[in-house]
Formats: structure tokens, sequence, C-alpha cells
């Protein structure tokens, strides 16, 4: 059994849910320790208990600490199961992090799947049910991975009550990634998204987007929406050929529209002066399905603590060897090539 310690790097769910991902799809036994230590309330909070029972459900496993607050984990997994599921996180908790768990596994089964998810669909602390659909599954779509998904209903943090489908085509054979180079910024748009708070919110954060990066009216989109509680994203999408990147920040008590769309430029700019076509957040989700296919290389931007983390914990476990090299300041490029003795497949 494989022991991975979960106070390493910055410590939070993602060695968790990394771990169970690649558990599943190697058919490997684990054993986690030390769960979210780097937290204020460590160890499994809500979320994380959905993304264990959601890896249960679909690879029948064997598993112990399987309850609230637990920071030590067995995982021993069955054969991955394709069919159809639905995993409630009971809360706003994210269920994009719940779909990313069981995406890899559900796409290395034999059928197809078919996911319902109830819970968080735009919350400040995951990628949002948009960044999936805009920046992260076309980017899988372009190495062979074919899943489609569907929102029903928004689901902002504190409330939840969202709820969409996914359908998870299994993918015969992953290609290698390659994004080197970045392209022209070919369209650019800001979507302001908000329910149960006033119109002027959204407006005086696609005007902040307006006086600060020059962009027409025909890029500026209002989204009023409805959902079970009050919700406000900022979503700025930049499309450079093949990559759109998406750049977010929600709407916080007591931070004016003005600073929450700042945050989401301020970003943006950073990514687009770098000249890489991979940003911060990407880099993290793109290194695990490279380990699990056939590898490949891409450009990004500084390491953040989350990615470097990531890395360590798929090579502990995967086998794999990825290199990352610095070219410049924020210029830094990520290589995942299978070790020489083997392959994973």
């Amino acid at each position: 059994m494989i022991v991975i310690d979960g106070s390493q790097g910055e410590g939070g769910g993602q060695i968790f849910r990394t771990t169970l991902t690649l558990a599943m799809c190697l058919g490997k036994s684990v054993r986690i320790k030390n769960i979210r230590a780097g937290r204020n309330r460590p160890g499994l909070l809500r979320q994380h208990l959905a993304c264990l029972r959601a890896a249960k459900e679909i690879s029948g496993a064997e598993v112990t600490g399987d309850e609230l607050g637990s920071s030590v984990v067995t995982f021993e997994p069955g054969k991955v199961k394709s069919g159809e599921y639905r995993f409630a996180i009971g809360s706003a908790g994210s269920t994009t992090l719940v779909f990313q768990t069981v995406l890899m596994p559900l796409l290395l089964a034999e059928d197809v799947s078919e996911l319902y998810l109830e819970g968080g669909t735009h919350n400040g602390m995951a990628p949002s049910f948009d960044y999936i659909e805009q920046c992260f599954l076309p980017v899988l779509s372009g190495i062979g991975c074919r899943i489609e998904i569907d929102l029903e209903r928004y689901g902002f943090y504190p409330a939840g009550g969202g709820a969409w489908r996914v359908r998870i085509h299994p993918a015969n054979k992953i290609q290698p990634l390659t994004l080197v180079e970045r392209g022209e910024v070919i369209n650019e748009e800001a979507v302001a998204l908000s329910a149960r708070i006033p119109a002027h919110v959204t407006e005086r954060e696609l005007s902040q987007v307006k006086k600060k990066c020059y962009w027409p009216e025909s890029s500026l989109k209002q989204k009023l929406v409805s959902s079970e509680g009050p919700g406000n994203m900022v979503s700025l999408r930049v499309n450079v050929g093949e990559v759109t990147e998406v750049f977010e920040s929600v709407g916080e008590r007591n931070v004016s529209a003005e600073r929450v769309a700042g945050r989401a430029i301020r970003d943006m700019k950073r990514y687009l002066e770098a000249g890489v076509p991979v940003g911060e957040y990407l880099a993290d989700q793109l290194v695990l399905p490279m380990a699990l296919g056939r590898g490949g290389r891409f450009r990004t931007l500084k390491p953040s603590q989350h990615l470097l983390t990531n890395v360590e914990v798929i090579e502990a476990i995967a086998g794999v060897e990825i290199v990352l090299t610095e070219s410049g300041d924020d210029d830094w490029s990520v290589v995942v090539s299978q070790k020489v003795d083997g392959s994973n497949h």
C-alpha cells in the first residue's frame, strides 16, 4: 500500500483528490494520512467526503476513514465501472472538484458514463462550471477526450443548490499534449454573472473591465440568473487559438464591484504579459491527464505551490517523470514523460 502524506507541500485537498484518482486509474491501494493538515479546519470536509464516496462508488473500493473530520483514509479500489451516477454534496461544496476526481477513471473505463452532480457550481475556491466548460474541457478534447456537460441550475456559495449533467465517453487513446506557443488573441469576452443581487453590481464590474482593458461594448456581457442564494462572479475569457484561458473573481460582502473585477483583470494581465499559452490553474489540472495519457509538454506561468505539490504526488504514485524548467520570471516549461523502465498502460 502506497502511503501519501497529506501535509506535504500546500497541504490541501488536492493531494487527497489526486491520490484517489491515480489509485483508481492504476489499481493501486493507498493510505492518505494528515489529510488537509495545512488548513484551518484539517481533515475531510463535506466536499472531500463527496469525492471519496464518489470514488468508492465508481470503483467498488474498500475504504476506511469515510467520515467528516477524518485525517487518515485507506482506499483499495476495485475495477472502475462506467454507468449512471448521481453525486450530491449536500452543501455549496464544489461539484467541479468531485467531477475532476472521477473524470480520468471514467474516461479510462469501458463504456459511456453519465453523471448528475448537485451542490456548488460557482465558488471562489474551485474552478467554476464555466471554467470547466470554456477552458479545461476544450484542451482535453484536443488530446482525444470527449466529455459533454450541461448546466441545469446555478449554485453559488454559501447556498449551493446547483446541478449539472456530464456525459463521459471512453478515451481509447489519450494523445500527448503539446502547448508551447501562444497564438495571438483571437477573441475576448467579459461575463458578469449574478443572482439575487442588484443589477448595478454587474454593470459596475463590466464598466471596470471596459475602463481598464479598453474592450468594446460587444465583448461585455451581463448575465442575470436565478439560483437558491445570492451570488456574483466576473469571468474574463481570452481565446488565443488552442486555448481559451478564463480568469474568475467571485463577489464577496464588503468588497466593491470594482475590486472584484480588478482581481480578474490583474490575473489576466499577468497571463498576457507572460506570453505563455497555459495559465496558472490550467497547469495544475493538465498534469494528471498527461501522466495517465501519453505525456507531453506545455509552457506556463511560475508554478504555484498547488502545481508543485500535485507534481510530487503524481510522481510518487504514477511512476512518471515531470520536469519543470524556468525560461524566464513567469515563463516555465513542464514536461511529463513515462519513465524508460515501462509505460503506465
